[in-house]
């Protein structure tokens, strides 16, 4: 390259194209360093802890502490979600259990949908509840892709400071519904969801 070339007739047009030259190669690194881009896109398209907590507030009310901790939990696990649901279930149980639950999908960048779910699911216990449901949804690519059956992961199921936390996947694409108070239950069994753009009340 020109310039490392240090044959420069004047000793100062010498220093001066050096000095020039390093600023350039630190300038063309910061751009282009491989990723660098594509993590500030990443970024822009996803939702900060800060963002999500912000959106739970008043809807939650008093639970609002154990989510923040079940929150910091999966962004341990899986860091910034691009996506979330905002809604509410009710599920019932005599050994096996049925779930159907309805909210508001929201994508980082893109509008609020409406959106429905319902399952099955084993869990250990008997009887019915009603609970509000934040799930954080990771490399959702756009709306249609989060209608489908999406299975609840073995062994991830558990309790964060009163907290019902279980993940769901099905390919890159992974949801951690977190559910409150009553809906603790819920959030602890096995099964899968099936969810879709409109109300449906078979399980499957």
């Amino acid at each position: 390259m020109w310039c490392f070339n240090q044959s420069g007739l004047f000793s100062g047009v010498f220093i001066v194209s050096r000095i020039l030259c390093i600023i350039s190669v630190v300038f063309g690194l910061v751009l282009f360093e491989p990723g660098g881009v594509d993590r500030a896109h990443a970024e822009e398209d996803t939702f900060t802890k800060e963002e999500i907590l912000a959106k739970t507030r008043g809807f939650f009310g008093e639970t609002t502490e154990g989510l923040a901790a079940a929150v910091e939990k999966v962004f341990e696990d899986h860091g910034r979600p691009n996506a979330y649901i905002l809604g509410e279930e009710a599920s019932g149980a005599i050994g096996v259990g049925l779930r159907y639950g309805e909210g508001e999908l929201s994508i980082k960048g893109g509008s609020t949908t409406k959106i429905f779910w319902q399952g099955p699911s084993i869990g250990f216990d008997f009887g019915g509840n009603a609970s509000k449901v934040f799930a954080l949804i990771y490399h959702l690519q756009n709306v249609e892709e989060m209608y489908q059956r999406i299975p609840g992961v073995e062994g991830t199921a558990y309790i964060v400071a009163g907290v019902g936390v279980n993940y769901q996947q099905t390919g890159d694409l992974i949801v951690a519904p977190m559910r409150t108070g009553l809906g603790l239950r819920g959030g602890i069994n096995v099964g899968y969801l099936h969810y879709g753009p409109e109300h449906s009340w078979v399980p499957f």
